[in-house]
């Protein structure tokens, strides 16, 4: 797993002490030992996203417009932080002071907070997952970041999960990220290399392990989020996502490719009616969901935003030098883009599959990180064995809908799930 020390300064910038219980004032009988009671205390904060009925952000909601409900249970807003158009603004702060009797003052503006203006984005660059002709493609989507979603004051890390090396510390100056785009390179496999690889009791090579890699990434990345308040913190994730057993009947020798369609059709139904031969194909699958689950209950939890972008933009026919049958293309396609999809919309994100026009989906970004409030309060649920709780945030204003996340989740002890190491052994 690659360190992540780029979010080392950002992080001590943005560090809010958990509250500790107060020490009490009786001195200690003499020569009695008193325990030590300790109670953190840890501010639940989530964003919302209020739209009008034209789909325009509503900038003039108090805290009392807002229910905030913790698995049906409302609580008590105890912090409210408007964000708009990228500066931040804390509405629950003492209003200025009355001007002396007999001098008229033109009416003063709300002053936003300075120490918190900008944004806070990272940018990933998943190089261990799309292949080398990506790159070019990837190199011009991180400069029409620059170019079209970073503004002034926005603070901004660039990190990569392989071979590019890339490790920005939180900077101001944007074009030390647009520099380092010509670092970046591509070193997924190919279909055609997958067929060549050996097969592990894992499935093919170490698809499995440069997953791992790029999970653990962002466990960290994300994870060290956790110390910066009061604004929404947003990851731009450049991936074509993740299937850990891939083109599973090509590899197989049973697609219409690689010999399927001279195989024995009766071994060929006994190995489907069998769900024996089918386990590997599960666990790949419950693998991959138990990595991602982790990450978004990481990112929900420190209040992060995946934004999702799959280089290959609007992907069709496989090359016919690839050596995969165009249906298990098809199923590779959709077991990609849907793990993008899911990281996206379980953390509030907004996942740029399918698509060319990454211009108009950086526009969007830029609206949904630079116009929204942020809810503080203490839960008041009491079961700390409850790790996820669900989040439901209303307004109560007619023809307004609040985009927000569905739940988050206690921090807990341990690491994050590991796959199965691969073993090699080599194709029958």
């Amino acid at each position: 797993m690659r360190a992540v020390p780029a979010l080392a300064v950002l992080c001590t910038a943005g560090a809010v002490l958990s509250a500790q219980a107060p020490t009490p004032s009786q001195a200690p009988l003499a020569g009695v030992q008193q325990p030590t009671f300790r109670a953190d205390i840890t501010l639940v904060t989530t964003d919302a996203i209020p739209r009008d009925k034209d789909g325009r952000f509503v900038a003039d909601l108090t805290k009392d417009d807002f229910t905030v409900l913790e698995d049906g249970v409302e609580q008590r807003i105890e912090s409210f932080v408007m964000v708009h158009g990228g500066r931040s603004f804390n509405l629950l702060a003492p209003p200025p002071p009355q001007a002396p009797e007999g001098i008229v003052l033109p009416p003063t503006r709300r002053p936003a907070d300075t120490a918190e203006s900008g944004r806070v984005l990272i940018i990933f660059v998943d190089d261990l997952h799309f292949e080398a002709e990506f790159t070019p493609h990837v190199r011009r989507i991180v400069q029409q970041i620059v170019d079209t979603l970073l503004h002034e004051g926005d603070m901004v890390a660039m990190v990569s999960s392989g071979p590019s090396a890339i490790e920005i510390d939180p900077t101001l100056d944007h074009k030390l990220i647009a520099s380092a785009t010509t670092r970046i390179r591509g070193s997924a496999p190919t279909a055609t290399e997958i067929f060549q690889m050996l097969e592990t009791s894992s499935g093919p090579g170490d698809i499995r392990f440069r997953a791992q890699v790029a999970f653990q990434t962002m466990y960290s990345l994300v994870g060290s989020l956790d110390q910066i308040r009061n604004r929404r913190k947003a990851v731009i994730y450049i991936s074509p996502g993740y299937d850990l057993d891939p083109f599973a009947e090509g590899r197989k020798g049973k697609d219409r490719i690689m010999g399927g369609r001279f195989g024995d059709p009766m071994k060929e139904l006994i190995d489907m009616e069998n769900p024996y031969f089918r386990l590997s194909g599960v666990r790949a699958d419950a693998d991959l969901f138990l990595l991602m689950k982790e990450l978004t209950l990481t990112a929900n939890r420190t209040n992060t935003s995946l934004f999702t972008i799959d280089p290959r933009g609007l992907a069709g026919v496989v090359d016919a030098g690839q050596y995969v049958d165009q249906s298990e293309w098809r199923t590779y396609l959709q077991k990609t883009t849907s793990s993008l999809r899911y990281l996206a919309e379980e953390t509030g994100g907004i996942a740029v599959v399918n698509d060319n026009d990454h211009e108009a989906a950086f526009k969007r970004i830029d609206a949904e990180t630079s116009d929204y409030y942020v809810l503080g309060y203490y839960s008041n649920n009491p079961d700390p064995t409850r790790r996820v709780r669900g989040i439901e945030i209303k307004v109560n204003r007619p023809d307004v809908t609040v985009s927000a996340r569905k739940d988050y989740s206690l921090k807990t002890p341990g690491t994050p799930p590991r796959v199965t190491a691969p073993s090699a052994s080599r194709k029958p």
